[in-house]
């Protein structure tokens, strides 16, 4: 790895679970993004392929969670700090391949790009999607003169990833809840409240994202999300369940969130995490507990997670709320010269 990929910092209670997430993406024109295979084309995204996106997405990846207004939000108001755009493949009328490219905006690593969510209809592939959707992120991010890139693949493509340059770093294990029954609601020790979101002040569950951030396993930091592109990813996010969304509030001050994103009566849980100087306490259980519990009395019936595999304390707190594995990813590193 070169030397402006950080040393991994030392495993926490800390889960970001958005980073396999589908980013924001730009509004493109319609438009031939490359040589079209046999029975498909390949095209730049626009909002309306919407529906199709997330219905692609629920196949292949059944455990994310996006729906069709956030989708569409995504592909239409992208942040500017990103330069993310995003492809599909089209076949027999139907949306059959889905891959964004973006620099990456929240690390300090400069030149740092990600290919995110690149999938294909399982009755498609084997006819030269993949690679062209592939061919065209990659052109895209070396046109954006980054020198790192990090992909997200299944763990029965590690070969496919290998034979492209790629080369396999951390595991990501994904895990599902069922929220039928409801966990109770905890009780926090004496001195700390459980908040929803609800009526807070979003600079200010900016500044405990971002200190609650260090260290967060992975390939890079994630120590340099400006406000404007936190908005326009979460609090500006029309799936953000603000009822649902939780904060520890110790002596006034936030030091704990759990974030929640749904669609219908499914949901993600995007970020859990706690202040540096108040871990150790158990406030990610408790705050995601309760960020559970009031999703499920707003009708959400499976939670969904990911976690890094090294990270043990939260893969430990996950199983003690009776998560279970349902999935496995590993992100994939390789230069661009």
């Amino acid at each position: 790895m070169p030397d402006a990929v950080a040393p991994q910092p030392v495993p926490t209670s800390t889960e970001r679970e958005r980073r396999p997430q589908l980013p924001p993406a730009r509004d493109h024109a319609t438009r031939s993004t490359g040589q079209p295979g046999v029975g498909w084309h390949l095209r730049t995204a626009r909002p309306d392929d919407a529906p199709g996106v997330v219905a692609l997405r629920s196949l292949v990846h059944p455990y994310l969670v996006r729906g069709v207004v956030s989708t569409r939000q995504m592909i239409a108001q992208p942040p500017p700090e990103e330069s993310w755009t995003a492809w599909v493949v089209e076949a027999d009328d139907q949306l059959v391949g889905w891959a964004s490219a973006y620099r990456n905006a929240h690390t300090s690593v400069p030149d740092f790009g990600d290919i995110s969510t690149l999938h294909v209809h399982p009755e498609y592939r084997g006819r030269g999607a993949g690679t062209a959707l592939l061919t065209a992120a990659l052109a895209h991010l070396a046109s954006l003169r980054v020198r790192r890139v990090r992909t997200w693949v299944q763990t029965d493509s590690l070969s496919y990833a290998r034979r492209h340059g790629f080369t396999p770093s951390r595991e990501l294990r994904y895990s599902a809840l069922d929220l039928h029954p409801a966990p109770p609601m905890p009780e926090p020790p004496a001195g700390v409240r459980l908040l929803p979101l609800t009526g807070r002040d979003p600079y200010q569950i900016y500044l405990l994202d971002a200190a609650a951030a260090t260290g967060e396993p992975g390939d890079v930091p994630v120590d340099a999300t400006s406000y404007s592109l936190w908005r326009s990813e979460c609090w500006d996010n029309p799936g953000l369940d603000r009822d649902a969304g939780t904060v520890a509030e110790v002596d006034g001050t936030l030091v704990a969130l759990s974030l929640v994103k749904r669609d219908g009566d499914r949901m993600w849980s995007d970020f859990t995490a706690t202040r540096p100087e108040y871990r150790g306490r158990g406030l990610a259980r408790l705050t995601k507990q309760a960020a559970l519990h009031r999703a499920a009395g707003n009708g959400v019936r499976t939670a969904y997670t990911s976690n890094d595999e090294a990270n043990a304390p939260m893969l430990a707190v996950n199983t003690r709320l009776g998560y279970r594995p349902v999935a496995s990813a590993w992100s994939c590193l390789r230069d661009l010269r």
